[in-house]
C-alpha cells in the first residue's frame, strides 16, 4: 500500500473489477450520454484482464481516499505489439478530480511499465475524452492513429491508439 496526499494507493480486493465495470458504466452514461454498451465493453476487457492477469507483467491500482474509491488504472503486457505495455481502465471519479489523481495514476504505469522492461506504452481512449486526452498528452502519450471501433452509442465520438517510447 502506498499512501500519497491523503490518497491511499493499493492492490485489488474481492469485488473491485466489478466496482470498476459499474463506475465506468455510470460515469460514462452520466457524462457523455453513452449507453449500456460502453458497460458491456469494459466487462468484456476486465474478464480478460483478470484471466490473464500475470503479476509479473500487469499490475492494477485502486485509489481510496478515506476508504473511499475514487480511481484506478491498470497495466498490461499488450496482446499485439512486442516489448509493449497497455494502460487500461483509468478512471477518477467526479469528486477526485482536480487532486492530480490522474497525472498519479498515469505515472504509476509508467513507473511499471520500465520498471518490468517495457519499450513502449499504449492506451485506447475515445476523442470525446478530452480531460484524459490532455492527461496522457501531458505525461508524453501521443496520438498514433485513429481506431475502428463501434462499442460506445450514441456514436458522439470515435476511438484513437495512443502511445509512448519509455
Amino acid at each position: 500500500m502506498d499512501i500519497t496526499n491523503g490518497i491511499t494507493f493499493r492492490d485489488p480486493r474481492p469485488g473491485d473489477f466489478g466496482y470498476i465495470i459499474h463506475r465506468h458504466g455510470q460515469i460514462y452514461c452520466q457524462e457523455y450520454g453513452w449507453d449500456g454498451s460502453v458497460e458491456i465493453y469494459i466487462c468484456r476487457a476486465m474478464i480478460d484482464f483478470m484471466e490473464n492477469f500475470n503479476p509479473a507483467t500487469d499490475q492494477i491500482w485502486i485509489a481510496e481516499r478515506n476508504g473511499e474509491f475514487i480511481g484506478c488504472v491498470a497495466v498490461c503486457k499488450d496482446k499485439q505489439r512486442r516489448d509493449t505495455a497497455r494502460l487500461r481502465f483509468l478512471i477518477v471519479e467526479p469528486t477526485a478530480r482536480g487532486l492530480g489523481l490522474g497525472k498519479q495514476l498515469i505515472q504509476k504505469t509508467i513507473d511499471f511499465a520500465k520498471g518490468k522492461g517495457y519499450k513502449k506504452m499504449v492506451l485506447s481512449t475515445q476523442s470525446i475524452l478530452l480531460p484524459a486526452i490532455r492527461l496522457y498528452t501531458a505525461a508524453g502519450f501521443r496520438k498514433l492513429c485513429d481506431e475502428d471501433d463501434d462499442h460506445f452509442k450514441p456514436h458522439n465520438s470515435h476511438g484513437e491508439l495512443w502511445g509512448m517510447d519509455l
